[in-house]
């Protein structure tokens, strides 16, 4: 097996594990929130629905983006990247990380704190990287239409 097919098996799992963790981290949010509250910081109690809002709806949108990463890798491991899916699912990951970076946009002025600063960064590069990825796939799949048919 080659090292490039047990890194993508490795991704592939990795990404499975993310998806599934995510939702039972998803489903036990409150749960999560409140013992947090108790033993780390008196101030998640103080703005549990702020949290649980903005955990919540950035939870669903982080699935989502796992869920895309999952169907694009059934694109590499199918060796057929260049498709309009993946386009597709680059677009749909804009679009979840910008609202992930407007969520804690929401956080940060309420209860600011270093972490959701980075947050903030990671998430608006992320929207603008999957954005300019999206582009060079686009033109990638229309390069390999304009070849297929000259063939």
């Amino acid at each position: 097996m080659y090292v490039n097919e047990r890194f993508i098996r490795f991704t592939k799992l990795v990404l499975d594990i993310m998806f599934f963790g995510g939702i039972v981290v998803f489903v036990n949010l409150p749960f999560i929130l409140k013992f947090l509250g108790k033993y780390y910081s008196s101030v998640i109690t103080e703005y549990i629905l702020l949290m649980l809002i903005v955990f919540g709806i950035s939870g669903v949108f982080g699935l989502i983006i796992i869920s895309q990463l999952r169907q694009m890798m059934k694109t590499v491991v199918e060796k057929s990247c260049f498709v309009k899916e993946n386009v597709k699912s680059l677009n749909i990951m804009t679009v979840s990380s910008f609202c992930i970076f407007i969520m804690f946009i929401i956080k940060i002025l309420i209860m600011p704190t270093p972490a959701t600063g980075i947050i903030v960064l990671v998430f608006f590069i992320a929207a603008l990287f999957s954005k300019v990825l999206a582009y060079v796939f686009a033109e990638a799949i229309r390069h390999k239409e304009e070849n297929d048919l000259t063939i």
